[in-house]
C-alpha cells in the first residue's frame, strides 16, 4: 500500500477509476434529468443551457432532447457492468484452463494451447459479430462474448506460472506427503498465480469497455433505449458539425476510463513484480 500511494500514476488511475465507478453505481440518484425523456423542443442544446421549462443541461442535449450528462451516467453503468462481468468470466475460464494445462502437462497442455491458438486466429470483433448474429443482443450475451475473446491472456499467464511453480520444492513436498491434486492447486498454485492475474484483469477491463463500446457503436451491443457510451457515439456522429458534444463527451469518458485502468494496471504490475524498478519510477 505504501508503494502504491507513492506512485503518482497509480493514484491518478485509481482516482479516475473510482470517480467512474461512483458515477456508474449512483447514476439513479445523481443524474440531473431523466436520461430517456424525449423533448424535441430541447434538441441539440449546447452545454450549460437552461431550458424554458427550468431544467439545466450541464453537458447539453442530443438530437432527441435527452440530457447528455444523465445518459452518460447510465452509459457508464452499462460499460462497468459489462467490463467487470467479462473480466470475471474470462479470468475464471482462462485461469482454470491455464492452471490445468500447466500442472497436468502433456496432452492437456497441448489441447489448451492449440485451443488458444485457434481463438487468437479469429479477430475479436468478427467473432463477437458472429456470436451476436446467432445468439442475439442482450447484456448477458455481450458479457459472454467479450469473456470468450479474452480468456487466452489469462490462460497463458496462468500456464506459464504453473509450469514453473510445479517444480518448486514446496509443491514437490506436497505431492510427496500425498496431498490430492485439487488441494495442491488450491493451496499452493493458485495463491501464487493470482497476483499477475490481477494485473492482467486490470488491463483487460479497459479492453472489455472498448469492445463493448465498439459493439454498441455498430448496433450490436445493448439495444435502445438503454443508454450506452458506444451508442451515444454512434448517434452523435451525424451532428459533429452542429452538436459536437453529443459524440465528443461520451468518447472522452471512454478514453479517460481506459486510461485510468491502464495506469492502475501498470502501477500494480510494478508493485507486484519483485524484479521491477518500481522504486526508481514511483516518483
Amino acid at each position: 500500500m505504501e508503494r502504491f500511494v507513492r506512485s503518482k500514476m497509480g493514484m491518478a488511475g485509481l482516482t479516475f477509476f473510482l470517480l467512474f465507478a461512483f458515477s456508474a453505481a449512483t447514476s439513479e440518484w445523481i443524474a440531473p434529468n431523466d436520461p430517456y425523456l424525449v423533448k424535441l423542443s430541447l434538441r441539440n442544446l449546447p452545454p450549460g443551457t437552461q431550458a424554458n421549462d427550468g431544467s439545466v443541461h450541464l453537458l447539453g442535449t442530443d438530437f432527441l432532447g435527452r440530457d447528455v450528462l444523465s445518459r452518460m451516467f447510465f452509459g457508464m453503468r452499462i460499460s462497468l457492468v459489462v467490463g467487470m462481468g467479462a473480466v470475471f468470466v474470462g479470468a475464471l475460464i482462462g485461469v482454470t484452463l491455464g492452471v490445468w494445462a500447466g500442472y497436468a502437462g502433456r496432452w492437456a497442455d497441448a489441447f489448451v494451447m492449440r485451443l488458444a491458438d485457434i481463438q487468437l486466429s479469429f479477430p475479436a470483433i468478427l467473432l463477437a459479430i458472429a456470436w451476436i448474429a446467432f445468439i442475439g443482443t442482450s447484456l448477458v450475451s455481450v458479457i459472454l462474448i467479450i469473456a470468450l475473446t479474452s480468456w487466452v491472456q489469462y490462460a497463458r499467464v496462468a500456464r506459464g506460472l504453473t509450469l514453473s511453480l510445479r517444480e518448486y520444492p514446496f509443491v514437490e513436498g506436497a505431492r510427496a506427503v500425498g496431498l490430492s491434486t485439487v488441494k495442491i492447486l488450491a493451496k499452493y498454485i493458485l495463491p501464487n498465480v493470482l497476483s499477475p492475474i490481477i494485473v492482467v484483469a486490470t488491463l483487460q477491463l479497459g479492453r472489455a469497455v472498448i469492445l463493448e463500446s465498439s459493439l454498441s457503436f455498430l448496433g450490436l451491443g445493448v439495444q435502445p433505449p438503454t443508454a450506452s457510451l458506444g451508442s451515444m457515439l454512434a448517434d452523435g456522429r451525424k451532428y459533429l458539425d452542429t452538436a459536437w458534444w453529443v459524440a465528443t463527451l461520451p468518447g472522452l469518458a471512454i478514453m479517460f476510463f481506459v486510461l485510468s485502468v491502464n495506469l492502475l494496471g501498470d502501477s500494480l504490475r510494478d508493485i507486484l513484480d519483485p524484479r521491477s524498478t518500481f522504486h526508481e519510477r514511483a516518483g
